[in-house]
């Protein structure tokens, strides 16, 4: 286990080493704390891909939770987050404070200072569920970019949207860092690592286990056209009880266009994607997938 720093300010940040200095590319993995092997895989890729400093931001960000959600009751562990963090190569973790991030102060779900706006792709999926979040979290990466000023960023592929987003940010800002998804990384049973599973009972938890079930059916039945693979997905989530459905979408990889309503299409990468509440926790899931026919089920 190697020591790890913790800073909490911009100034303190000013201090991190840069070019030759640094030994390598400065690279950041943000996250919003909870940590768990998920955010472990990430911050060891980070170290994988260079010798330079690699940072974690833990910060739960207000701007990305609207009224009504769990901002208030997101876990926050900070002792342990740090072992992690420790544990998987990390060398700085940075823990600001809400007024150091917004020192004109924030709203939750709003703001009326600068912010970043998420476009047309920020309106559909999550976006169309949570209206303000993606502006909150491009926001808040926006910020820690210029903070940190890393030349990588790592983001686990479980928020395909937001990592989809933060890539168009990255670029179309030119902000020059370059962006790295992490594949998604799951229990035994199958189900995705989430800061929020630790919300399910154990027989909630059983429920959710449809989430990664249904996906893998449409991926199976994905030689057989879209229509099947989602026939397939469907099944198994409304014969799962305890499980309320927000969506179900399959989308091309760069989540534009929806595969459901391009039946002449050639052969498509693509991704399956799904969002559900159990109980009261909301939990989301994607896979790749690929089409290699457009015929019927």
């Amino acid at each position: 286990m190697s020591d790890v720093r913790q800073v909490g300010t911009r100034a303190e940040l000013l201090s991190l080493p840069r070019g030759a200095a640094a030994g390598g590319p400065v690279a950041l993995v943000p996250t919003m704390g909870a940590l768990h092997e998920g955010h472990a895989a990430l911050i060891r890729a980070a170290r994988e891909a260079t010798h330079g400093p690699v940072v974690v931001s833990v910060f739960v960000n207000p701007l990305q939770f609207a009224p009504g959600e769990d901002l208030d009751r997101y876990p926050r562990t900070l002792d342990a987050d740090l072992e992690v963090c420790a544990g998987a190569g990390a060398d700085v973790v940075f823990t600001p404070s809400v007024a150091e991030m917004y020192p004109d102060g924030v709203s939750t779900g709003a703001t009326d200072a600068v912010s970043v706006d998420a476009g047309p792709l920020g309106t559909i999926l999550e976006g169309a569920s949570r209206p303000t979040h993606f502006r909150g979290v491009l926001t808040v990466v926006a910020k820690l970019f210029g903070l940190v000023r890393p030349d990588l960023a790592f983001f686990g592929e479980k928020d395909y949207q937001q990592l989809v987003l933060i890539e168009q940010m990255a670029r179309e800002l030119c902000l020059g860092v370059d962006v790295c998804g992490v594949e998604t990384v799951r229990d035994a049973d199958g189900l995705a690592r989430s800061s929020r599973n630790q919300y399910l009972s154990d027989e909630e938890r059983t429920v959710a286990l449809a989430l990664s079930r249904a996906l893998s059916a449409a991926r199976e039945r994905a030689a057989y056209g879209v229509p099947s693979a989602r026939w397939a997905a469907m099944k198994v989530l409304t014969g799962e009880p305890g499980l309320d459905l927000d969506y179900l979408a399959l989308r091309s990889e760069d989540l534009t266009v929806d595969l459901s309503e391009e039946p002449d299409l050639p052969t498509t990468t693509g991704r399956v994607l799904v969002a559900a509440r159990v109980g009261n926790t909301r939990l989301i899931d994607n896979m790749p997938i690929e089409f290699t026919t457009r015929g019927g089920a």
